[in-house]
């Protein structure tokens, strides 16, 4: 490939590697599927392109659309609950307004898994990334009324899935500390101070290693969850731990007694916790392991 053609896919590249990820939910699926379009891009006659963003769209969401096609099958059979790949910062970070784990939130990530391929396509493309419809029926292959229609019917399933948080600070990194000593330890009645009535606790070993097999609701069940963890551990306290923000959610990365990462997260609001998102499949977190 030429020094131009390459520079404008790398220009592109971090805008390409969003759509992908929040299409796929996987760091590394997403990695591959740009690296993919990159090849075809190469073969492409660049002189015939007017609008290399929207050509590389097009690329990018029929790559990913095939993808997702199999891994929805793949996703039937899954070992418990399903969670995306986690994107994670430090907290000592620089601001970065253009960082992809700034705005996709597990919430939303997985009530995009509740759309068909192309409904969720048609949302990404229109609402989040902000193509005309002509645009997307281009890339979709699609009509105008249809991609019309199927962005409707994603928006209708995705309304109670907007991000309604905020990043930890002050009050926030306070309840999070005070969630990680009273898990660790079994504490029921803090646990239950911390939590909501109605909280969801999302655990995902992916037939790996030890977790839930289904979504654990209520205060009171995810308290004596926590519990029953630390009556079993010897050790319950983690080789290494380090606090984290993930997909805009505060929580930690720690090390487990087995040697093995393992991710939480909190989604907090009205100073308590709505949901906890917890990875430890450890083919989720190679690429956190391995930066």
């Amino acid at each position: 490939m030429t020094e131009q053609p390459a520079r404008q896919f790398n220009h592109w590249r971090r805008y390409l590697t969003g759509i992908a990820y929040r299409m796929l939910g996987s760091v590394s699926e997403a990695e591959d599927v740009v690296q993919d379009a990159y090849l075809r891009w190469h073969a492409v006659d660049h002189l015939s392109v007017n609008d290399v963003r929207a050509y590389l769209t097009t690329i990018i969401s029929r790559l990913c659309l095939d993808h997702l096609r199999g891994a929805q099958r793949q996703r039937e059979v899954y070992v418990g609950p399903w969670l995306p790949e986690p994107l994670v910062e430090t907290l000592d970070a620089p601001e970065d307004p253009e960082a992809l784990a700034s705005d996709v939130s597990f919430a939303l990530m997985l009530a995009l898994e509740r759309l068909s391929p192309l409904e969720r396509a048609t949302f990404l493309l229109h609402d989040v990334f902000g193509l005309d419809f002509k645009q997307v029926a281009v890339s979709l292959e699609r009509s105008e009324t249809s991609c019309r229609q199927l962005a409707s019917r994603a928006r209708k399933k995705l309304h109670a899935a907007r991000p309604r948080y905020q990043v930890a600070t002050g009050e926030h990194s306070q309840l999070t500390q005070r969630f990680f000593e009273a898990a660790r330890s079994g504490d029921v009645t803090e646990l239950k101070v911390l939590l909501s009535e109605n909280a969801t606790l999302h655990t995902d070993g992916g037939g790996k290693r030890v977790a839930a097999r289904r979504l654990i609701i209520g205060a009171e069940k995810i308290s004596r969850f926590f519990a029953g963890l630390a009556r079993k551990s010897a050790s319950s306290s983690p080789c290494w731990v380090n606090p984290v923000i993930a997909n805009g959610l505060p929580g930690w990365l720690t090390i487990e007694q087995d040697g093995l990462p393992q991710i939480m997260m909190l989604d907090i609001a009205d100073s308590r916790i709505q949901a906890l998102y917890v990875v430890r499949n450890p083919d989720k977190l190679r690429h956190i392991v391995k930066n």
